[in-house]
């Protein structure tokens, strides 16, 4: 999946010497959570809601009015903003996306096409990611697997068992590490089964007749 597929394009930016009062409403009106601080084409830092909320409460716990005054009325956004932001490219995965925010501890990544921000990838985006992966809108019915060693063949006979149970497969997920075990002691990986099934619990039972562990299952899941 690559990040230019899946980025919210033509995000709004600003510019560093505009105010923070200013960048506010913006953040609000757009609902956003960044804001790509760019100048002369190219960009210069990144303004956050996280900043904006600092200094905020920076303020509010001072009290003073010339605080409140300068808040309001002189600080700009390069005082605030987080010069040098993280970024990818367009044509990056997300999987590479993922990973870097999960090691740089970071919720959002301006993208660049070249030294052009065309785009911008978010925590949101990746939310939307894992609700389609999920089949949260779809309302597809959920089972998730013990730990399973995969080799060749081993996803195709579960999806030979599920569809064998009259259901419509949907995905399968295998998860975790190799070399991470469950409760039981068994190393693998998890595997998320999701289908389209009027009888889940005829899925899981065979499922559980060709050998496989079931850990949980539910009907339709769907988000709430």
């Amino acid at each position: 999946m690559i990040v230019g597929n899946w980025m919210r394009r033509d995000p709004v930016t600003i510019g560093g010497d505009a105010l923070v009062s200013e960048a506010e409403r913006i953040l609000t009106e757009r609902n956003v959570h960044a804001l790509p601080v760019v100048e002369a084409g190219r960009l210069r830092g990144l303004l956050t809601r996280a900043s904006c909320a600092r200094a905020a409460g920076f303020v509010a716990r001072s009290q003073s009015p010339d605080e409140f005054a300068f808040f309001a009325h002189r600080l700009a956004v390069r005082d605030i903003m987080v010069r040098n932001p993280a970024t990818v490219t367009v044509d990056d995965t997300m999987e590479h996306c993922l990973l870097k925010g999960q090691e740089l501890g970071v919720g959002q990544f301006p993208v660049l096409d070249g030294e052009r921000v065309v785009g911008l990838v978010s925590a949101h985006e990746i939310f939307q990611l894992t609700a389609q992966f999920l089949g949260a809108r779809e309302k597809w019915s959920g089972i998730t697997l013990a730990p399973v060693a995969l080799g060749p063949g081993t996803l195709g006979r579960i999806a030979a068992t599920v569809e064998a149970a009259a259901a419509t497969l949907c995905a399968l997920y295998p998860i975790g590490q190799d070399d991470a075990s469950d409760l039981a002691g068994a190393t693998g990986k998890r595997v998320i089964v999701r289908c389209v099934t009027p009888d889940v619990g005829a899925v899981a039972r065979a499922l559980e007749a060709a050998g496989y562990r079931v850990l949980e299952q539910a009907a339709q899941v769907q988000s709430r």
